[in-house]
């Protein structure tokens, strides 16, 4: 499924369905996530990078690579069978790390990330008995770092610079990208 064929805007009203993915899932867990970061279709959500990054958010290995490792679950979340949402989970010793989190870019705002982010943390910390968790963000991202914020995440100052020249990761459209480590404690 490519990110054109995506709907934008869920219909259905049903429960949200957590589950590992599989490797089945790669090509429509690459659309969702390109679709919530990247090119035009991530302009309906607030979620884009679209101007500060062009080019891929990632790539079927990458994915693939996420599904594959021992330490790392790649959540697929479903209403009625439609892929939505997603996000890793990476068991980092007395930490779980947050990363390729993304939403139909016609769901953000509804509440739907909250949910994910909520259960996320619960199943992090019922699977690895872990007490905090990590992501890094953009730190030109004020919008959405702000909403991790709202959500008990807090900045701390640590910084790691973009990978500039990796192409897997994007093409940068400026010279000040880095990313800031977040920490939430849990329980």
């Amino acid at each position: 499924m490519d990110a054109a064929s995506h709907p934008t805007v869920p219909h259905r009203t049903g429960a949200l369905a957590y589950r590992d993915a599989t490797a089945a899932d790669t090509d429509a867990l690459v659309a969702l996530i390109e679709s919530a970061y990247r090119g035009d279709s991530s302009r309906t959500g607030w979620t884009t990078e679209a101007d500060i990054l062009e080019g891929q958010r990632t790539d079927p290995q990458g994915v693939r690579e996420v599904i594959e490792s021992p330490d790392s679950r790649l959540l697929a979340v479903e209403r009625d069978g439609e892929l939505i949402a997603c996000c890793q989970l990476e068991h980092r010793g007395d930490a779980a790390y947050f990363g390729m989190f993304a939403v139909l870019p016609g769901a953000q705002g509804s509440g739907l990330g909250k949910q994910v982010m909520a259960a996320a943390e619960r199943i992090a910390g019922e699977t690895w008995g872990v007490r905090e968790m990590h992501m890094t963000v953009i730190t030109v991202r004020e919008e959405l770092i702000a909403w991790y914020e709202r959500r008990g995440y807090r900045r701390t100052g640590k910084l790691h610079p973009f990978p500039y020249g990796d192409e897997r990761f994007g093409i940068p459209q400026r010279d000040d990208l880095e990313f800031e480590l977040l920490i939430k404690p849990l329980g």
